[in-house]
């Protein structure tokens, strides 16, 4: 599996997910659960929405 997701791309996807995960058990809605698609595919480095696409957030190698 090719990483897709650069460093920024992956810092605002874990703190996104983070974010709605909390405030769905802060309201207790099962909402939070949607905040787990984020932070997975932040936390993995990899975007099966970018794959077919072929987009990628990583920089090039210098």
């Amino acid at each position: 599996m090719n990483h897709n997701v650069g460093s920024v791309d992956r810092l605002l996807r874990i703190i996104l997910g983070l974010l709605i995960a909390i405030l769905g058990v802060v309201f207790d809605s099962w909402f939070g659960l949607i905040g787990l698609i984020p932070l997975a595919t932040g936390l993995f480095s990899f975007c099966p929405l970018y794959y077919p696409l072929k987009i990628s957030t990583v920089k090039k190698g210098k």
